[in-house]
């Protein structure tokens, strides 16, 4: 089964998408499964995992809604405040439905980097685990240094890191500043073995007008830290609107994969997620 192993679903007048304003003006509107299903069908994909996009228990129950009327919708990744009293009992309410494979605390817009460290953290960790939920770390290269430390801190956890930690491809720059530092750490990071890794998000961080070129830096060294068994494909829509669309994505993404043997291409393409995520 060929996957998108990360796309959302939202309608801004739910109100609780605090990034998503209106001079957003692609993404701005309503995106629901019926917008999906032609991209889907188009490029062969069976089935997705819904991801959260706002931070609220209630953006989940809409989701889990959503997914229980979409029959592509193949598993859904929801939130939780790790950090707060009410967050493992959320947690374990939550997991009740079987659509629920993970939990994704929004780190990327949370400004103490060390934020994943709280002790806080460890109660709604640990009811994650009972429940058989995997994380979704939504990282930025300024948390990886943190991160390294919290994969010590929780060695059971299944993690998928999402997006490669959003390297600063627009920056445009392979020499010893951002390009450099974000390689070494996901080197490091990759050692541990349980961990995953999405390709995707690389097209909304890259300059506008992107060409494959761009990207190629980036997914060499993810291919090389994590090889084909540990990727998993993502189109981040539609938030990849922004950034050429899904169908100039996915053409990218094939045309790299193509130098991979067949067996490493339907690991990347679905079944690495599939076994990830329990679908």
């Amino acid at each position: 089964m060929q996957l998108d192993s990360h796309q959302h679903f939202w309608r801004p007048s739910r109100g609780d998408y605090g990034w998503l304003t209106p001079d957003l003006v692609p993404l701005y509107r309503d995106f629901v499964p019926g917008d999906l299903a032609p991209l889907l069908d188009r490029h062969g994909i069976a089935g997705t995992v819904l991801v959260q996009a706002a931070p609220t228990v209630a953006e989940t129950e809409y989701l889990l809604a959503v997914a229980a009327k979409a029959p592509f919708v193949k598993g859904v990744v929801g939130w939780a405040g790790f950090d707060q009293p009410g967050g493992p009992a959320d947690i374990e309410r939550l997991a009740a439905d079987p659509r629920l494979k993970g939990m994704r605390p929004m780190i990327q817009d949370i400004a103490d980097p060390e934020w994943m460290l709280r002790p806080a953290f460890a109660q709604s960790i640990a009811t994650l685990e009972h429940s058989g939920l995997a994380f979704d770390a939504l990282l930025r290269p300024e948390h990886l240094g943190p991160f390294k430390r919290f994969l010590k801190l929780y060695p059971n956890l299944p993690i998928v890191l999402d997006h490669g930690a959003k390297p600063a491809i627009a920056a445009g720059r392979l020499d010893a500043g951002p390009f450099d530092r974000w390689a070494r750490d996901i080197r490091e990071i990759a050692w541990d073995r349980r961990l995953r890794c999405k390709i995707s998000g690389l097209a909304t961080e890259a300059p506008a007008g992107w060409q494959p070129a761009d990207l190629d830096p980036y997914l060499d060294v993810l291919l090389e830290s994590f090889g084909p068994a540990r990727l998993m494909w993502g189109s981040d829509w539609p938030v990849v609107e922004m950034a050429g669309g899904y169908d100039l994505w996915r053409k990218t993404a094939l045309d790299y994969f193509a130098r991979l043997s067949e067996d490493e291409r339907r690991a990347i393409l679905g079944e690495t997620a599939v076994a990830f995520y329990r679908l």
